[in-house]
């Protein structure tokens, strides 16, 4: 796994021993909110652990879950990720390729979603990844703002990822 840097973050493999923050970040509803059609929050280290190996699970030489630890810190921040997007019932990679974040509630409103998906879109230019998707709810106008900000263009609502309606974006 290739690790990205930017001026304040390093977005890194996800080890064992994180498992701890995936399960603070991850038992949160305000964090779970707007994710997946059914979104249920993490309730122990086990579910923790069940979450990284299905990141893993959904890496290869190009798709990658990243760990968005703070540089001069060391604190660990977030996910920031380019997979496949999944679609169908039951849900299976498609051909697309998205790019998402998710940060801890502590993070939010520093610009980092925005930093770390920068330094992903760049690594997808450089891997010859394009386009690039993104979903949102339809009611999560942050994530949105961020696509936004990345110079990503709103192609509006589809039902074809993740057996529900979502904002569709594209770089």
């Amino acid at each position: 796994m290739k690790s990205l840097i930017t001026p304040r973050l390093v977005l890194r493999e996800w080890e064992e021993k994180d498992a701890g923050f995936i399960l603070d970040m991850y038992s949160r509803w305000d964090v779970m909110r707007y994710l997946g059609a059914e979104p249920q929050v993490l309730t122990d280290l086990a579910g923790a652990r069940a979450r990284l190996a299905a990141w893993r699970d959904r890496q290869d030489d190009v798709h990658t879950v990243w760990a968005v630890q703070d540089r001069q810190t060391g604190h660990l921040l977030g996910t920031a990720f380019l997979v496949r997007l999944l679609a169908g019932k039951p849900l299976t990679p498609a051909d697309e390729t998205e790019i998402g974040w998710h940060l801890h509630p502590d993070a939010w409103g520093r610009g980092y979603a925005t930093e770390a998906a920068t330094a992903v879109l760049a690594y997808a230019a450089r891997s010859g990844v394009s386009p690039v998707l993104a979903v949102t709810y339809p009611e999560n106008a942050a994530s949105q703002a961020v696509c936004r900000r990345l110079g990503m263009r709103h192609l509006g609502r589809t039902d074809r990822y993740y057996n529900m309606t979502c904002e569709l974006f594209s770089t």
